[in-house]
């Protein structure tokens, strides 16, 4: 759960220990790089962890499969315990990119009900954005509310169950 305090600061709430247990591996390419510094120091400074997997530079001429496939693999390592949010001009490449990793469930997310919906009916975990599509303030207030969410079983978990049966199939 997030508390918004007057300061326009977000805190995430000490009954939420999940937040103690995972880093935010955050990576973008040189379309992304404002916004990822942006929101690198928007989690820094509401105490997440954060692992900057690149670009590290606004001329970086590295394509963003590239950051994608690191990201999705710093996640894969920890057992899918870290999230990831992946930002690049409009979120649908390094989306594109990220799903193709086994166990990845990324979703492109401009508003505050995709994000919700991400995890609560995907069990998402990564967060994909663009740059040139929405602002920094709104690409805030997005992250904080897809980190204040977990996925609970319920009506969706039939549904990611054949999500990941068709994994195996496909991603063996």
């Amino acid at each position: 759960m997030i508390v918004k305090s007057h300061a326009r600061r977000y805190t995430w709430a000490k009954e939420d220990a999940v937040m103690d247990d995972i880093t935010i591996v955050i990576g973008s390419d040189g379309a992304g790089f404002s916004l990822k510094k942006t929101l690198i120091h928007f989690l820094e400074q509401n105490g997440v962890r954060t692992e900057d997997v690149g670009c590290f530079d606004a001329d970086d001429t590295e394509n963003y499969p590239q950051v994608a496939k690191r990201a999705c693999l710093r996640i894969i390592m920890s057992k899918y315990q870290n999230r990831g949010i992946l930002i690049c001009g409009t979120g649908r490449g390094v989306c594109i990119s990220a799903n193709k990793f086994k166990g990845i469930r990324a979703a492109v997310c401009n508003d505050n009900y995709s994000a919700e919906r991400s995890v609560l009916s995907n069990n998402g975990n990564v967060l994909c954005m663009g740059e040139r599509v929405i602002g920094a303030e709104l690409a805030k207030k997005i992250v904080g509310e897809w980190l204040s969410l977990r996925f609970r079983d319920g009506p969706s978990t039939p549904k990611l169950a054949e999500i990941s049966a068709i994994e195996d199939e496909n991603m063996a």
